[in-house]
């Protein structure tokens, strides 16, 4: 779980929040849309702050490759890299084309 997705949660129970405690009398269609909005956004970030993010740990590719240099002690993977062979290769090659270019 990491803080950004907590935050997103947050955000969305205030924003809904808000919005039910402005509403007085009957709610317009546009006021109850923006509330069933802001309720769905916070029903997936709470539904995401407890999903399965497979052997990768990856929001992107819960279900990607665990890339074969993570934990290897002889070789390890740079500062910030996750398990993600995926987002670790897209790295390698953003890497590659900064100093192919210079």
């Amino acid at each position: 779980m990491s803080q950004a997705e907590v935050r997103e949660l947050q955000t969305a129970l205030h924003t809904a929040s808000d919005i039910a405690f402005a509403l007085d009398g009957d709610p317009s269609p546009d006021q109850a849309a923006e509330l069933v909005d802001a309720l769905r956004r916070a029903l997936e970030a709470a539904r995401a702050l407890g999903e399965d993010r497979g052997g990768t740990g990856c929001r992107e590719h819960p279900r990607g490759a665990v890339d074969p240099l993570y934990g290897d002690k002889e070789d390890p993977l740079p500062p910030g890299w996750g398990r993600c062979l995926l987002c670790n290769d897209r790295r390698r090659r953003a890497g590659a084309q900064r100093y192919a270019v210079r």
